[in-house]
């Protein structure tokens, strides 16, 4: 293959900067079939020519410098490099069109890249591609169940298209069911099941081959509270167990509650990192957080307390409340009550916290991440 004569337009193609899907746009113009230019020429180009990732002994992923474009001109990933702590719980956080997805469906080999190159659970994502969806579990943001089957059937069958024989697959089956609280409903039809036990259902599919790094995609969303918090509690347990969690969300809470480590996205972009303490110390000190009653006496309000605050307050306009970073303690609050008091400004709560995931996702893109 090395002497095929597409092997020399492909390396000069890629030397005037070519990406891979123009040059499949142009070979394919030419008559090619793409699914043979993939298969066979691109790919082993990309393999021989990117270097090997350097990755430490603990991580179960590593991402360097990659970028994704789609129509030619909308960027959803720019130059993103990560790694991923194997035996923890990493959260991608960011609002919608963020570029979560596209990274998560990157790294499980549902789509290629433009630019760059990743490694997980020890699997560069092209060239051993195949042997990498035998180790990754993935549950999207949208349940990827057979609602005409039951529970039991569903992850059955999950276990039969992994090649695990019958009495395996069953075995596998009737345990996550046991785990995951699901065995009084496992004989029926999906359709029967409420909102959180189909996301129960469907992460249990995705650990059937007990995957080492498991991906989830906006994990409870559309799930009520109750929902929710039952599933941060298998995700918790499952870490327990030894497996690793690269979960995505637009829940700021839900990264507090969850991740040993942050990376926030924006338009393409890891614009901060850290621990969620890590993160919430770039904002510093505390937050006054008010709850004005009267809608049209905010911007009076925020002439007041201005004075007292390291930076300028921020005003949600659909809620009436106002947040402003401030040092100097319970004092601060104090004078701002008198301050308010003295111009007659009727406050429903005011309160003196440390700041949140928000404050910090607002301070660093300036708007909200949900």
């Amino acid at each position: 293959m090395a002497n095929h004569p597409l092997i020399s337009y492909v390396e000069e193609a890629r030397g005037r900067g070519m990406s891979n899907k123009q040059i499949i746009d142009a070979l394919t113009s030419a008559g090619w079939q793409t699914h043979d230019l993939t298969n066979i020429f691109l790919e082993h180009i990309e393999v021989s020519r990117e270097p090997a990732i350097p990755e430490s002994a603990d991580s179960i992923v590593t991402v360097r410098n990659v970028s994704k474009i789609y129509n030619k001109t909308i960027k959803a990933l720019d130059n993103v490099s990560l790694e991923v702590k194997r035996g923890s719980v990493t959260a991608l956080l960011g609002p919608n069109g963020a570029g979560k997805t596209t990274l998560v469906r990157i790294l499980t080999t549902l789509l290629t890249l433009e630019h760059g190159t990743a490694r997980v659970a020890g699997f560069d994502i092209v060239r051993d591609a195949q042997e990498l969806r035998s180790v990754i579990g993935l549950a999207g943001q949208y349940a990827a169940v057979d609602e005409t089957l039951t529970g039991r059937e569903n992850l059955e069958m999950v276990g039969r298209l992994y090649h695990l024989s019958v009495p395996t697959s069953r075995q596998r089956a009737d345990e996550l069911l046991h785990q995951f609280n699901l065995d009084e409903a496992s004989d029926r039809v999906l359709k029967t099941y409420s909102g959180g036990m189909r996301r129960r259902l469907d992460l249990a599919a995705s650990l059937v081959i007990r995957p080492q790094i498991l991906f989830l995609d906006e994990p409870t969303t559309g799930l009520d509270p109750r929902g929710r918090f039952a599933l941060w509690h298998v995700i918790r347990e499952l870490v327990k167990d030894g497996t690793t969690v690269l979960l995505t969300t637009q829940y700021l809470e839900e990264a507090d509650q969850l991740a040993h480590k942050i990376f926030v996205i924006d338009h393409g972009h890891i614009i901060a990192q850290g621990t969620a303490d890590e993160l919430k110390k770039q904002v510093g000190g505390d937050v006054l957080e008010l709850h004005i009653a009267d809608h049209g006496l905010i911007d009076e309000t925020v002439r007041l307390i201005t004075p007292f605050g390291s930076e300028a307050p921020r005003v949600d306009e659909d809620t009436n409340i106002i947040t402003m970073p401030v040092s100097g303690g319970a004092s601060i609050l104090i004078d701002a009550v008198r301050e308010l008091d003295s111009a007659n400004i009727k406050i429903n709560d005011i309160v003196l916290r440390r700041p949140s995931l928000d404050d910090v996702f607002m301070a660093l893109t300036g708007h909200s991440a949900e």
